[in-house]
This record gives structure tokens, C-alpha cells and sequence, in this order.
């Protein structure tokens, strides 16, 4: 090779290891925003230096609109449980079922399945000749009660005065056990039409509530007694368990229990009722649970799971389940410090009804993330697979 070759290439090297410092120089800048940062290195055992996980970067608000919600540290009373099957109920305390209360022919219908109504909303319209003569004694024994008492007792006699304010109060009694409402009276009494006496007359809610049953078509004839609409308040249901013996022994009416959605999911609730007679067949006792349902989760008829406690417990510091996740093949917290969460290994010891024992790692004075918990975990691992681990 030349000696002018030799200087060309020994020029080139130069060129690219300039241009190749000027990158590293620009990757380094302090202006470059970094989300996951790399905590200092640690050396091996063997001297090396390597990068051992990494920091999560994330303001308050940046938490909130990301999911990320957090908790402090906290002593709980750990219970063993027994898990059992369940089904979803109507709180028939908060139900009510509607229903004519004379023979009528059902002429509209106002509300359908499903629909949610309010307490005096009109469910549905019917027509009924008991209804119709009943509407027109009113009116007659009004008239008649209004003449007799602008009279006075002066003028009528006294039987005459008395029959006449009886009979108007008995024809509005009978209207309001029809089903009228006293609005609906007034109304009727007030217009004093006996044109007005056509029998028609609406079903109203008792309570506000959800439609989960309606059983009838519109023309049909339909007795009194018979249902019509059932509706119940949804947010809050009874879930139907069965328990052995020895499970009820810790089963009080009172006593808070969970219930199982999915394997991912539970919902509080609390007994309400312990019955005292074994099943014949399967020999267990049905409990009754009482659950809050305002996020609309529990329907009648669903099948769950119910986690109930059957020991004393210990008391200990624990973190919900889902706040932890594997991480090189250990238990990991992400705890909060500032605007950081760092992925953090702790020793755990007995899970009992969604709660992990922290045996080391964690102090009551921490905080951590308790959910999106993935989310976390998945940006680390995005970090480290950029960066890579150096030795």
C-alpha cells in the first residue's frame, strides 16, 4: 500500500471516530426527556457494573390520567377463608311488585323491561267498568256532600248531614283502594264532569327503581292480583350462599365477606342473615349477603363466589394482590418516592382474602402503586430492552 493510500485511511478513522463521539455526546445531552431512568450501577461480585432494573418517572397528574392509583403501607388482620358458591338475588327489601287491584283490561303500556322509572311514574293504563262506576259515585256523593253542607245543619237533618259526608268519604276510600291516586281525586272531584267516569286509570311506581319483570300484552283482561311489573332498586343485591357447619361457626350476621366476580375481581359485602336449619339434602346452612352494587355489577341470576373468614387471623403488614408482580423472579412492589416509582423486591408470606404479607422490604411508612401495576412493569421492561444490561 502507498503511502498515500495509508494517509487517506488513517484520515477516514479519524472522520468516524469524530462523527461517532459527536452521537454519544448528543445522546448524552441533559435536554433529552427521560421517562424510565437506570438507578446507579451496582458491582458484581466479581467487580463488574451493571444496571439493575430501572425508575419509573411519573407525576401526580400523569398517574391519575395513566390509572396508576396508590396507597400506604398498612397493618391488616389476615383470615383464613373458605370459598363457596354463590348466586346474585333481588334485595326484595328494595323491590316491589305492581299489580291491579280490580279486574281491568290493559289499554297502554308505559314502561317497558329494563327501563328505569321513578317513584309516581306511570307504568301502564287500563280501563275498568268497576273503576267507571266507582269514579261516578264520587262525583254524584261530592255534589250532594258540597248541597248538604252549604245547607248546614240547620236546614238538613242532622242523619241527612252525616250519610252525606260518610258516603262522599267512602267513594273516595273505595277510589284510592282502586288505585288512584289522591291527585288523581282531586282532579276528578275538582272537574266534576261525570263525563269524566270513563274507568281509566294508570299503575304507578311505588319506588324508583329498574323494570326486571313485565307479564302481560296490551288489550289483555288481567285479574286482580295478578303482576304486572316488578321493580327493584339495583344498587344494592343479595347474594345467596351456602355454608357447613363448621364454616357458620365463624359466619356471624355482620361479619364482612367478599365476593369473587372473577379471579381478578371482588366486591365487599356483609352477611345479613344466618339461617338455623340445615339443608336436607346438602346439609349446609344458606347465608345471606348483603352487597353494594352501585357500579351495576351483580345481576340476579349471575353465579359468584364467596370468600368467607372461618379463623381468628394475625395481625400484618400487607399489600393488595394486585399491587404485586414478578420481577426477575421476585415478588415486586413499585414504591412511590416523589414523582418516582421504584420497582421494589419484597418477601412475602401468607395471601388471604386479596392481601399479601410483606415479610420484608416494606415499612408502614411507604407507598406504593395498587394499580396498572402491568403498566408499570411494562415500561421497565421497554427501558431495559433499549438500553441493555452493560458488564
Amino acid at each position: 500500500m502507498t503511502r498515500k493510500n495509508k494517509l487517506f485511511l488513517g484520515g477516514a478513522a479519524v472522520v468516524v471516530a469524530f462523527v461517532g463521539a459527536a452521537f454519544a455526546l448528543i445522546n448524552q445531552s441533559p435536554n433529552a426527556k427521560i421517562e424510565v431512568a437506570a438507578p446507579a450501577s451496582q458491582e458484581t461480585e466479581h467487580g463488574e457494573e451493571h444496571e439493575e432494573g430501572g425508575v419509573v418517572e411519573m407525576t401526580a397528574a400523569d398517574r391519575k390520567a395513566k390509572g396508576v392509583t396508590t396507597a400506604p403501607v398498612d397493618l391488616r388482620v389476615l383470615t383464613d377463608e373458605a370459598v363457596v358458591p354463590g348466586e346474585v338475588t333481588l334485595d326484595l327489601y328494595r323491590s316491589a311488585q305492581i299489580a291491579p287491584r280490580i279486574s281491568a283490561q290493559i289499554v297502554a303500556r308505559q314502561a317497558r323491561l329494563g327501563d328505569h322509572v321513578k317513584a309516581g311514574q306511570a307504568l301502564v293504563t287500563l280501563s275498568s267498568v268497576e273503576m267507571a262506576d266507582a269514579q261516578g259515585n264520587l262525583i254524584v256523593a261530592t255534589r250532594e256532600w258540597s248541597r248538604v253542607r252549604e245547607l248546614g245543619r240547620e236546614v238538613v237533618s242532622e242523619r241527612r248531614y252525616v250519610e252525606a259526608q260518610v258516603a262522599a268519604e267512602q267513594a273516595r276510600a273505595k277510589l284510592l283502594a282502586f288505585g288512584m291516586t289522591p291527585e288523581q281525586i282531586e282532579g276528578l272531584v275538582k272537574n266534576g264532569d261525570a263525563s269524566k267516569a270513563t274507568g281509566i286509570f294508570d299503575l304507578l311506581a311505588p319506588q324508583d327503581g329498574t323494570v326486571v319483570k313485565d307479564d302481560f300484552v296490551v288489550g289483555e283482561v288481567v285479574d286482580a292480583g295478578r303482576v304486572l311489573f316488578q321493580i327493584t332498586d339495583e344498587s344494592r343485591v343479595w347474594v345467596q350462599a351456602q355454608l357447613t357447619p363448621d364454616q357458620v361457626a365463624h359466619a356471624e350476621v355482620g361479619s364482612s365477606v367478599r365476593i369473587l366476580i372473577d379471579k381478578d375481581h371482588a366486591v365487599g359485602g356483609r352477611i345479613v342473615q344466618v339461617h338455623h336449619t340445615l339443608d336436607e339434602t346438602t346439609r349446609t346452612l344458606p347465608i345471606r349477603v348483603e352487597v353494594d352494587n352501585a357500579g351495576d355489577e351483580l345481576h340476579p341470576g349471575q353465579y359468584v363466589s364467596v370468600a368467607v373468614g372461618v379463623g381468628d387471623g394475625k395481625q400484618a403488614l400487607a399489600v393488595p394482590e394486585a399491587a404485586v408482580t414478578l420481577m426477575d423472579g421476585n415478588p415486586t412492589v413499585f414504591k412511590v418516592e416523589g414523582d418516582e416509582l421504584h420497582p421494589t423486591a419484597i418477601k412475602t408470606g401468607v395471601t388471604r382474602g386479596g392481601w399479601v404479607e410483606v415479610a420484608a422490604g416494606l415499612s408502614t411508612d411507604d407507598e406504593i402503586a395498587t394499580t396498572e401495576v402491568f403498566l408499570l412493569k411494562s415500561l421497565i421492561q421497554k427501558s431495559q430492552m433499549g438500553e441493555g444490561h452493560g458488564h
